[in-house]
């Protein structure tokens, strides 16, 4: 009774809030946008795990791996590695299509301004465009790109500033024609913030996003407390879109890994570890469950409790992927990128997670991570035990945070799975 009376509590609290949310414009393209990149970053994701497998490089010589990465790594590096230009196109084409626009030319326009506000210049070589920069890393600058592009470029063909072809014309040219003004407007406008932010220290507009966010993270140190904090921001910021994992580790992983070779040096001389917090904390104990806010849990409460046939399509294309702890495909698929309704567990579980894995180190119920690297695609319960060390503790510790992290789950993705079945149900009874 009273587990019925709080999910109608959350019910009532989140779900006006999704609605609002949801009926918003720009969430909506946001989304939609997010819809266009999933397969490619489904295709992607697989390949990631397949390129690889744990421990692969042991069993075959080292040419051998080089030549077989080789050879898969262009299947990723055609699709995840730059799937931030496929999320600009897909927000720009959809933003322009709720406005009943030219939507080709609203999804082009956005890509357009977004390479143009990119930096174009790798360790001193012009006109190269660094991968990273089209990828996850350049996610956030390339949404309120794709937004304020699509919006300009509406602003101007409202205005009526095209140009008309004579009647006769094929309508693929005089479309063509009728958006050359609005499409060079919007991209001039991009060019000049281009090269106002090129005279100001900072570069790139790149360059001045990743700077206001990276500095206040730099007075941080190691610890429970930074660890919760920067677990927290990673977190928040894939939360809106932003790799929260290039941020954080940019900053934290000098120290996470100096203490991990600490651990090491101690491992090997038979003496007593003095870090908990380590490098392989972060990657066996947090992202070694799933990927970034473990969401293997997710998967598994999709085939336990999901009714909608959304959630489960999600849950049967992440699951390959989410063992060796990929997860794109339930972040952009169910999706956590700007849904209020999984918030509250996408920011709890992994700070709760945190704080149950410190403890049972510091108590001595489960080994110090050994500072052995542990492949980060190697599935959980494997990696819990090679990370302390070869010791059975790390793995029943892995186990018992991934039912922590379904118990904190289960409620928000049962109201998650249930809209989406309404939803799915209504649309069914139109058809």
């Amino acid at each position: 009774m009273e587990n019925s009376k709080f999910m109608q509590v959350l019910e009532d609290f989140l779900l006006p809030i999704a609605d609002k949310l949801n009926n918003n414009r720009y969430l909506t393209a946001l989304r939609d946008g997010f819809m266009v990149a999933l397969p490619l970053i489904i295709f992607g994701s697989i390949f990631v795990v397949i390129a690889n497998f744990p421990f692969l490089d042991e069993i075959i010589s080292e040419d051998a791996f080089a030549a077989y990465q080789n050879a898969l790594g262009p299947a990723s590096a055609a699709t995840l590695s730059i799937m931030g230009l496929f999320v600009i196109m897909g927000i720009g084409y959809k933003l322009t299509e709720y406005y009943e626009g030219e939507a080709i030319y609203g999804g082009a326009v956005a890509l357009a301004a977004f390479l143009i506000l990119t930096p174009q210049t790798l360790e001193e070589v012009s006109g190269v465009i660094p991968v990273a920069a089209l990828g996850a890393e350049g996610l956030f600058l390339g949404i309120f790109t794709a937004f304020i592009s699509a919006e300009l470029y509406r602003f101007f063909v409202q205005k009526d500033w095209t140009i008309k072809m004579p009647a006769g014309v094929p309508e693929a040219v005089s479309r063509s024609f009728s958006s050359l003004i609005p499409i060079g407007l919007t991209l001039t406008i991009f060019l000049l913030i281009r090269i106002i932010f090129n005279i100001t220290p900072f570069g790139t507009v790149q360059n001045f996003i990743y700077t206001i966010i990276q500095e206040p993270l730099t007075v941080l140190g190691s610890g429970l407390p930074a660890t919760i904090v920067a677990v927290l921001l990673i977190q928040i910021f894939w939360f809106f879109g932003l790799h929260g994992q290039i941020i954080i580790n940019s900053v934290f992983d000098p120290v996470w890994y100096a203490l991990n070779n600490q651990n090491l040096e101690a491992f090997q001389a038979g003496t007593e570890l003095p870090n908990i917090i380590t490098k392989q904390f972060i990657d066996s104990f947090l992202v070694g469950m799933g990927g970034t806010g473990m969401t293997l849990a997710v998967i598994i409460l999709i085939f336990l409790i999901g009714k909608s046939r959304q959630n489960k399509e999600i849950g049967r294309l992440g699951a390959p992927a989410g063992i060796f702890n990929v997860n794109e495909p339930i972040i952009f698929g169910l999706p956590i990128i700007m849904n209020p309704l999984v918030l509250i567990p996408w920011l709890l579980a992994p700070v709760v997670v945190t704080i149950i894995t410190y403890f049972a180190m510091s108590t001595g119920l489960v080994p110090k991570p050994a500072g052995i690297i542990v492949p980060w695609t190697t599935p959980p319960i494997l990696s819990g035990f090679l990370a302390t060390g070869n010791a059975w503790q790390g793995a029943v510790l892995q186990v018992f945070n991934l039912i922590v992290v379904m118990l904190i789950w289960w409620p928000f993705l049962k109201i998650l799975d249930k809209n989406y079945y309404e939803r799915e149900k209504k649309e069914k009874a139109k058809e």
